[in-house]
């Protein structure tokens, strides 16, 4: 998909990345100096010789790997030019350089103590026009190659490898290609999959593959109007739906008017379908060589055999007499400030309000590379700037009362010169010019009053805390040390990428010249944006009626490609949809199957990871949970209070209520005081709701009304400084100053704007919602609490605030008096066993603050007070290019008893599988897929950014009778198995694992119950497939669908009168 990156926070203007698969990812984290933004993408292939040999070279040469990996002698090859062996002390890593003699490919090898191995392959891949061949290549090279020749190789690896990431991404000037995996067996299966692909695609060979992943025209009868499918031409429709993302692009292009970063390496649906097969070829022979590689291996793998399997691919190709050109041109600063205006499209009513412009300002920061000390000083500016709520920009910006929430968020660095971007969206027409104003005027005086050391001291700390966590949560580390000196290895030659990784030298001397007096940040600052010409604020304007002229101009150019047609020629289209469809749905021969490496259930371990946990009472009858493991000398520390002391009316309430603890100061501390304290003496405190079902003994369907619903604050901090962390945490749960109108106001507003955003980038999960909210009570307050519901609660309340304020207020002190409750709470620790002691009175300290039993009287059951959403048919339509449908319905009953784990295996399989080649291959979306929910007995289908829907309620509905037909052999069924098993085993940090202990602790999750289920999976049989299909057979699906007004009238007008599907419009 496409990722907006912002650092933690930051929305990177210029930074659209396209994804292969439309997963939702973990936002990467700050790694370094370098601030990290990932989005990926995947798939796989290459030559048949090279499995044996890599097959045979596995057993010998992983056997028995040294205790570290640092200690493993640098590995030589005669195929490969030794060029330097670094050590990064910063994160322990010792990294080796080399050049392939033949190809000219740049290698890293990186060793590290870490068994989450990751493989990465980069080409830098500028384009001169936005028809999207890189994104359109990035997706079509693993579909298949010389060595691995299914149709779907990549599909095939999803299906069934032990991956802990796969994907691959495409960036405005470059393509990754990464893996990740902690079994080796499995990480070399894939590192040779995605090797062969990319050198050796079929797509070069097999216009099919630019038809089916890039764009082609479709007709199946000579009557009906010719149109366009294609994956990338679907999933950039949904893009250009969006109007964030168009804010976005257009504030890249007009910020680097004269580089490749003008066009849309994603592709632009116009442009699209000016791309030939010829241009296709053409780009994957001029960029996908070798020599314009980046390669890159990280882990505790074998080291030398990472250089021969290289060699095995590298040897084919010789490096061409001079580099191939694909160096990013550098843009030139300009002296003078400049203006553009785009329209949006948007609802007739959005336009009518006048309150839904958006404006931001850009600025191109260097043509030079900025110097190490520079470039960490630049990214704790933008943190003094934009880093928090209380920053002076970010707070300057939504205080204003000009929009409706930021756009933006400071500092971009990915591309190969720094930009920083700063606007809001929901801006009324005449204020668009007072939105530049303001952000220049306010950085003006910040520049001329200084910052205050305290905010200094906090910023600098919650950097340098960052770094030295080193905690990418659910990305592979490895992955987050590649993208982060990608940018130094293909924009500076000579230069060590690895200098990216390192942060002690340039942060002392950081430390030394601000401790000297001087002023760092105000010099930044005035010099890369007061001082700065290179300026352009972009203006996106709401326009009506954009949407339908862009679908009228679509329409208009395949009526005018279909009128040039001979009838021989509309003969041929026909044809080869025909064909085009046969080929997508023709399943794989055994033989090219086998072409796939696997790993197999001897591979698996049988049995579940445990975390040990001790249990403690607290004083006042509370619950203390410790967690002892390694954390490099840091605490994490989780404080829950129980929720069911409010009525269930007043839940939707809570989303302010957290953002509030954190925004507003308390008595003793002004909101600005607070979170500079934060900074400086902690690593963070975040608040937000753990809201899980509660499980049911032996593994039955648990009550759907029996639910976990708690307040969680999470922080984390050094040992040393537990007390000030709890201290902190104290304050803002029980002195957090609520009285804050325009702070409410402000925040109501910003929601209302991104929750509109989201019903068009994100409509699945909406849909989603709705389909919850019907089965059962977490469902149900999850929707009322985040979805379409939440919507019409945010508007209400806003009015509320601005017309009533002291009744809102009243509801949010009640709250916090219901839930202050020593009884009730839950406090969950991680850290090393000696921190965890010292702790200990810091904790009951905390505890002692709060009152012994809640203020308010018992609120009624929510199970008798809740009334589930209807079991309908309904349909949102909101302003869009693309669908999201979905549709589900709850198989199972309460208290029941089945085969959940194979009932798992069997639904990945389908979402891998039938919807994967139906929904996606050749129905054109852009995701697509099923999950069963073990412990609700409930299930859905959904689709992503995809053109069609009734075609695609369809293709659900015909999946019981796919199930009774398949015909499963024993090499699938096993594949799906380990498939299934592999998403049970991903890697965690320390603070995951604490949150997966205290998570089982609420839910009552057992070691054996996790047990049984993983056997289940383990024990999955055809018979299992065949009774999962009986009970689809029998379900009654009811739908959810977030779409365009025009294609939800055109499916009610092909449905029976008594399966209309009820239509609401969202502005």
């Amino acid at each position: 998909g496409l990722q907006k990156g912002r650092k933690m926070i930051r929305l990177a203007a210029a930074m659209a990345l396209s994804c292969r698969v439309a997963a939702g990812l973990p936002a990467t984290p700050a790694i370094g100096r370098a601030a990290v933004r990932g989005a990926v993408r995947g798939r796989a292939s290459r030559h048949a010789r090279h499995a044996s040999l890599s097959t045979v070279r596995m057993a010998v040469d992983t056997a028995a790997p040294p205790r570290s990996a640092l200690d493993m002698p640098t590995a030589e090859h005669p195929a490969f030019e030794l060029l330097r062996v670094e050590t990064v002390d910063e994160y322990t890593l010792k990294c080796a350089t080399y050049r392939h003699r033949k190809s000219g490919a740049e290698v890293i090898s990186a060793a590290a103590d870490d068994d989450n191995k990751v493989f990465g392959i980069v080409f830098r891949t500028p384009v001169t026009d936005s028809t999207g061949v890189p994104h359109i290549l990035e997706h079509s090279v693993l579909c298949g190659s010389d060595k691995y020749t299914s149709k779907e190789p990549f599909a095939e690896l999803l299906k069934g490898s032990l991956q802990t990431f796969l994907n691959a991404f495409t960036y405005p000037d470059r393509t990754c290609y990464p893996v990740a995996s902690q079994n080796t067996k499995d990480f070399y299966n894939l590192v040779n999959v995605y090797l062969d692909a990319v050198l050796n695609p079929r797509a070069k060979r097999d216009p099919t593959v630019l038809q089916q992943e890039g764009w082609h025209y479709e007709l199946d009868d000579a009557a009906a109007p010719l149109s366009y499918k294609g994956v990338v031409f679907n999933e950039m429709k949904g893009v250009y739906s969006s109007p964030d993302s168009r804010m976005y692009r257009a504030a890249q292009q007009a910020t680097f008017p004269d580089t490749t970063y003008a066009v849309d390496s994603g592709g632009d649906p116009a442009v699209i379908p000016s791309l030939t097969f010829e241009q296709f070829k053409s780009f994957h022979d001029a960029y996908y060589h070798p020599a314009n590689s980046r390669i890159f291996f990280y882990g505790d793998d074998d080291l030398s055999y990472r250089l021969q399997l290289l060699d095995d691919y590298l040897s084919a190709f010789d490096a061409p007499p001079t580099p191939p050109t694909s160096a990013i041109a550098t843009q030139k600063l300009y002296t003078q400030p400049w203006k553009v205006v785009e329209p949006f499209p948007a609802s007739a009513e959005a336009e009518a309000a006048g309150g839904q412009h958006m404006v931001m300002l850009n600025w191109l920061l260097n043509e030079e590379p900025l110097g190490d000390v520079d470039e960490l000083a630049l990214n704790i500016l933008d943190h003094l700037l934009m880093g928090t709520t209380t920053a002076p920009l970010y707070k300057a910006m939504l205080d204003s009362g000009l929009g409706a929430a930021l756009m933006g968020g400071g500092l971009s660095d990915e591309l190969k010169q720094a930009t920083f971007s700063v606007g809001l969206k929901g801006v009324a027409k005449a204020d668009v010019r007072e939105v530049e104003a303001l952000a220049l005027r306010t950085l003006a005086e910040t520049a001329a009053q200084g910052f205050d050391a305290d905010a200094i001291e906090a910023s600098l700390n919650t950097i340098e805390f960052s770094m030295r966590e080193m905690n990418t949560g659910g990305f592979p580390k490895g992955l987050a040390f590649m993208l982060s000196i990608m940018p130094r290895w293909i924009y500076r030659e000579g230069e060590s990428p690895t200098d990216a990784l390192r942060f002690e030298a340039p942060l002392s001397e950081l430390k030394r010249r601000l401790a000297a007096g001087e002023k760092v940040f105000e010099g930044l600052l005035t010099k890369l944006l007061l001082d700065n010409g290179h300026r352009t604020t972009v203006e996106l304007a709401p326009d009506e009626t954009l949407a339908a002229k862009l679908q009228t101009e679509e329409e208009r150019v395949l009526a005018e490609a279909k009128e040039k047609m001979s009838d021989a020629e509309l003969q041929e289209v026909i044809s080869s949809t025909a064909a085009l469809k046969a080929a997508q749905l023709k399943e794989d021969s055994a033989a090219d199957l086998a072409t796939i490496p696997r790993v197999g259930l001897a591979d698996l371990e049988r049995e579940v990871k445990t975390i040990r946990t001790e249990t403690a009472a607290l004083p006042g009858g509370g619950t203390l949970l410790t967690n002892p493991m390694p954390t490099a000398g840091v605490v994490y520390a989780d404080v829950l209070l129980d929720l069911s002391v409010l009525p269930l009316s007043e839940l939707p309430l809570m989303g302010l209520f957290t953002r509030l603890l954190l925004e507003t100061g308390t008595s003793e501390m002004e909101a600005v005081t607070l979170q500079r304290r934060i900074g400086a003496r902690t690593g963070g405190i975040d608040a937000s709701i753990f809201s899980q079902q509660r499980l049911a003994a032996d593994g039955a369907v648990a009550d759907p009304y029996d639910v976990v619903h708690m307040l969680a604050v999470r922080a984390k901090g050094t040992s040393e400084k537990a007390e000030q962390l709890f201290d902190l945490v104290g304050a803002v749960l029980t002195d957090a100053n609520l009285d804050s109108k325009a702070k409410v106001v402000e925040i109501l507003k910003e929601s209302k704007a991104n929750l509109e955003s989201r019903f068009v980038s994100s409509g699945n999960a909406f849909a989603s919602l709705r389909l919850s909210s019907r089965t059962s009570l977490l469902g149900y307050i999850s929707e009322q609490t985040g979805g379409v519901s939440y919507y019409a609660t945010v508007k209400a309340m806003l009015e509320n605030a601005q017309s009533d304020w002291p009744s809102l207020l009243a509801r949010l002190v009640a709250v916090r008096d219901a839930v202050l409750s020593q009884k009730g709470v839950v406090i969950n620790l991680t850290a090393d066993p000696a921190a965890l002691d010292a702790a200990r009175p810091a904790v009951d300290a905390f505890v002692g603050r709060l009152p012994a039993a809640s203020a308010a009287a018992p609120a009624a059951p929510w199970r008798e007070e809740v009334s589930l959403a209807p079991k309908l048919d309904e349909a949102y339509a909101i302003t869009t290019q693309v669908n999201y449908v979905a549709a589900g319905a709850r198989l199972f009953e309460p208290g029941t008893v089945h085969n959940m784990g194979a009932y798992g295996v069997v639904a990945r399989y389908l979402s891998s599988g039938y919807l994967w080649d139906n929904v996606r291959v050749v129905g054109g979306a852009y995701g697509g897929g099923c999950a069963l929910n073990p412990n609700s007995g409930a299930f859905a289908f959904s689709s992503y950014r995809d053109p069609n829907l009734q075609d695609t309620l369809d293709i659900y509905a015909a999946t019981p009778k796919v199930l009774a037909e398949l015909e499963l052999t024993d090499e699938a069924l096993e594949q799906a198995i380990v498939g299934a098993v592999g998403e049970l085993d991903k890697p965690l940090t320390p603070d995951q694992k604490g949150l997966r202990a205290l998570t089982w602790h609420l839910l009552g999750q057992t070691t054996e119950g996790r047990q049984r289920y993983r056997d289940e999976m383990l024990g999955t049989t055809r018979e299992d497939f065949r009774k999962f299909g009986e009970v689809l057979s029998a379900a009654q699906l009811k739908v959810a669908i977030f779409g365009s007004a025009e294609a939800l009238e055109k499916a009610n007008a092909a449905r029976p009168a008594d399966e209309q599907i009820a239509v609401t419009k969202l502005a």
